[in-house]
């Protein structure tokens, strides 16, 4: 009887012992938790960021101002002469296409590009006496308006902003009525008595002066 009963408690002992020391999640020695085991992800499984793809980022255009743009009535011009501050400031080309500058009086400047602008008024300055060798620089600080008419909610003038396209003015103007055709516009450009029909999307540059045409869709 004793044998049995000595048999019997180490069987307990030992199933005991067993549970303490088997399973996941189960009890370490010493009571405390054994560690956390975190599965392993193979090398070819793990996913990389994407880069972005540089042909899906559209460019900013960089706006009118460069060597073919050509001044028109509206725009307004910084001038700046170097080491002659009296003489810079901002101004304005009126409707006549001329700009009214300190002791120079009235300078032609509607169909000249900026840097022909900039020499105009420097040989100015040497030819009326006031400088020997002036350094003149041009920019245009605010540009004229274009104007939108047509199958548009709210057709008029619209100040320019750098970079426009088409899709741009129309958004300006509240966007299409339900009788616009959508697929083309007719563009007269600034000092042109002709219109041309071009795509109504973001290849379509707006300039300033322009006026831009909605015509009605046939149904």
């Amino acid at each position: 009887m004793r044998n049995q009963k000595l048999i019997y408690w180490i069987a307990i002992l030992s199933l005991v012992a067993g549970v303490g020391f088997t399973g996941t999640g189960a009890v370490a020695q010493g009571g405390l938790p054994g560690p956390s085991v975190q599965p392993s992800v193979p090398a070819s499984a793990r996913v990389a960021p994407t880069p972005p793809n540089p042909a899906s980022v559209t460019p900013v255009s960089g706006g009118p101002q460069d060597e073919s743009y050509k001044l028109g009535s509206g725009d307004k011009l910084k001038l700046v002469v170097y080491g002659e501050n009296d003489l810079g400031g901002e101004y304005l080309v009126d409707g006549a296409g001329q700009v009214q500058l300190p002791l120079l009086g009235q300078i032609p400047a509607a169909g000249m590009s900026v840097h022909d602008f900039e020499a105009a008024v420097g040989s100015k300055f040497v030819s009326e006496g006031y400088l020997k060798d002036p350094r003149v620089s041009v920019e245009v600080e605010n540009y004229r308006p274009f104007y939108i008419i047509g199958e548009v909610k709210s057709p008029g003038q619209y100040p320019y902003v750098n970079g426009m396209n088409a899709l741009n003015a129309v958004a300006l103007a509240g966007g299409y009525t339900y009788r616009a055709d959508d697929r083309d516009v007719y563009i007269r450009r600034n000092g042109s008595s002709k219109e041309q029909e071009v795509p109504a999307d973001q290849t379509t540059k707006i300039n300033p002066g322009d006026i831009i045409r909605v015509d009605e869709r046939i149904f």
